[in-house]
């Protein structure tokens, strides 16, 4: 392939990439939403109430066959374009730069590995007991009763450290992203950039917080 048709490939694959983490990005809001649910002391009612919902509802059956989709997708990409950006300087070099975006960028593909382990962990205690792959916790009737299932895991200060550090690893992975979503749409601009680079931020703070206090209720403050 010539070096014009390996740039456009590059950059095709980046678009490609941003759209998969805009839509993760906006999934993760409505998911951190129905999270929240658990700690609002009514003894998962609520959270039960979405989890019911969320899983008999048609359109969100298909919804979730395109996350799983955007999921795989913005992965696999991620390691593609590591791979191209390592190919592209086979020999290694000093950044002199110091800004904040080119800190968090090189740490991309890592911050993006453990997520991918804590995705999977996720998967393996939620999503496969929805689906029968695993057996139901102690305490829980059923495949759909995930309050029981959240309490007994997250009591456990192993669990809990490691969820809590992951969504920290998560909220400057999203700081970075929302920004380079932007850039790879070549929606920069002096003007908006740093309205754009606080919005991202925010966005990363609050989406890490929120998902940071679920292990913290359940340690410290459940009863």
């Amino acid at each position: 392939m010539s070096k014009k048709g390996i740039r456009l490939a590059s950059l095709s694959h980046k678009y490609f990439m941003a759209a998969a983490g805009v839509f993760l990005m906006l999934f993760l809001i409505a998911h951190l939403s129905t999270n929240l649910l658990l700690i609002i002391g009514d003894e998962g009612a609520k959270f039960d109430e979405a989890v019911e919902f969320l899983t008999t509802n048609p359109f969100i059956r298909v919804v979730e066959v395109f996350l799983f989709g955007g999921f795989i997708l913005h992965i696999l990409l991620g390691f593609v374009i590591e791979w191209h950006n390592k190919k592209s300087r086979p020999v290694g070099y000093k950044v002199s730069t110091k800004s904040q975006t080119s800190g968090f960028s090189r740490f991309m593909i890592h911050t993006g590995v453990v997520i991918f382990i804590f995705l999977i962990i996720h998967l393996y205690h939620f999503f496969f007991v929805k689906v029968g792959l695993v057996d139901v916790y102690a305490g829980a009737e059923s495949k759909h009763d995930f309050f029981p299932m959240v309490r007994e895991m997250l009591q456990n200060p192993l669990v809990s450290v490691f969820y809590a550090v992951s969504v920290v690893i998560l909220g400057f992975h999203l700081n970075h992203a929302f920004q380079s979503a932007f850039q790879s749409f070549g929606l920069n601009h002096n003007k908006y950039t740093p309205a754009i680079k606080i919005i991202g931020t925010l966005y990363a703070i609050v989406i890490s917080a929120g998902f940071f206090v679920i292990p913290v209720y359940f340690m410290f403050f459940y009863s």
